[in-house]
């Protein structure tokens, strides 16, 4: 993979935000108009993209696979694919769904070819836990020894069970659950109906609540 590709976004300074702008006001322009400059050859609204949503691509990539080092090429390969991608490029949908629809396609083809290997399974300390906004190496002072095991176990439990279930639902899920898209982003992204998403994930945590009834 050619990595040299993502440097350009280390030569534009930073605003306080932590994005480097490649024009003075960024927010002024819509994702989809800021991908036509780098259509039209502008390296630093393409660095600008990256930085965005770099983060938020890794986090898709590592709820799917469970695999740090994975997670960060699959989410590198997904801005590969978007800079060779540049040319054809149309803003026929939003730049999100079409971001993800990328990203998408290659975590399940991830998924797929990797199915025989032994996943990781494991919890993160880095991941933020869902009721306390905390990570699991932040010292709790409310929680005894014992609860930080059962809540570990549990968080343990929620990440088999997620990626057990069938590849669009566990898809849809990740989405919703963990990167906060509505009903109408995750059914653009997966190209169905909102009402047929909606039964989609709907299907999806019936099962995880079956299958999770003892951490509840």
């Amino acid at each position: 993979m050619d990595r040299g590709l993502f440097t350009v976004a280390s030569a534009v300074p930073e605003t306080k935000s932590g994005f480097r702008p490649p024009f003075p006001q960024p927010d002024e322009f819509t994702d989809a108009e800021i991908m036509l400059r780098v259509k039209a050859g502008d390296e630093t609204a393409f660095s600008y993209l990256v930085e965005k949503y770099r983060r938020a691509m890794v986090s898709f990539m590592y709820r799917m696979c469970h695999n740090q080092a994975a997670a960060e090429d699959l989410a590198q390969e997904v801005f590969l694919r978007v800079y060779r991608s540049r040319s054809s490029y149309e803003p026929a949908a939003k730049f999100t769904t079409w971001l993800y629809r990328i990203a998408t396609n290659l975590a399940v083809n991830h998924a797929r070819d990797t199915r025989h290997e032994r996943p990781e399974n494991t919890v993160s300390l880095d991941e933020t836990n869902e009721e306390t906004g905390t990570t699991l190496d932040v010292p709790d002072g409310s929680l005894t020894a014992e609860e930080v095991l059962v809540r570990r176990e549990r968080l343990a439990a929620i990440t088999r069970k997620v990626q057990a279930l069938p590849e669009r639902q566990r898809t849809a899920v990740i989405m919703h659950k963990y990167q906060q898209m509505d009903y109408r982003q995750i059914a653009d992204v997966l190209k169905l109906s909102e009402s047929a998403t909606k039964s989609l994930l709907f299907r999806a945590y019936e099962t995880l609540r079956e299958q999770l009834r003892e951490f509840v």
